[in-house]
């Protein structure tokens, strides 16, 4: 029952329209690296998770300069994604057949940690909250909870990076990547807004 518990509340949380899965889908549906994105966002969230339940949430939720930083990077980056996925969209520089203007993995996995681990509800959600939760349990349903919530991760962005592929048939024509693109922009703006607000 822990572990199903914590499934449910992990996809609660992690199933939501946010930079991390915008940009997992655009690299879904373009066909690149999906396997080590996919592998890096749930290694992530259960290297997050398994730290709340071993008590980091204390640390990250008094941590005022730690979470300043990661507001104000989170926001400065996620408004620059914010510009770069506009011009796509303008340029209607979208993927061609031939899928040049690919990038490196390297340079996919950068966005993709930049995307994590400068969004500071990434920490509230799975250090403080689901840390918080399973510590409400006596061992071993701690962990058994972590360990479902940690799954439900991963079965998320398997879903997204791999199911993604059948959207690209729909993706097929310029004007597609415009309003995908336009509105991965309104996406990162508006997150970058929300940590600037918050």
């Amino acid at each position: 029952m822990d572990f199903f518990n914590g499934f449910a509340t992990g996809l609660a949380l992690i199933v939501a329209i946010g930079s991390q899965n915008a940009y997992v889908l655009r690299q879904g549906i373009l066909l690149q690296h999906v396997l080590p994105l996919v592998i890096f966002c749930a290694l992530s969230d259960a290297v997050l998770i398994l730290a709340g339940i071993g008590g980091a949430g204390l640390l990250v939720r008094d941590n005022i300069t730690l979470m300043t930083l990661t507001r104000y990077g989170g926001a400065l980056f996620l408004a620059a994604y914010g510009v770069l996925a506009a011009r796509r969209a303008w340029q209607a520089t979208g993927m061609p057949a031939d899928h040049s203007g690919a990038v490196s993995l390297s340079t996919a996995l950068v966005a993709c940690f930049a995307f994590t681990f400068l969004n500071p509800h990434v920490y509230l959600d799975t250090v403080v909250l689901l840390g918080a939760l399973a510590n409400q349990r006596p061992d071993p349903g701690r962990w058994i909870y972590g360990f479902g919530a940690a799954s439900a991760s991963l079965c998320w962005f398997a879903a997204l990076g791999f199911g993604a592929r059948f959207l690209a048939p729909l993706f097929a024509t310029v004007m597609a990547w415009r309003v995908l693109d336009g509105l991965i922009a309104l996406t990162m703006w508006t997150l970058a807004a929300m940590l600037l607000l918050s």
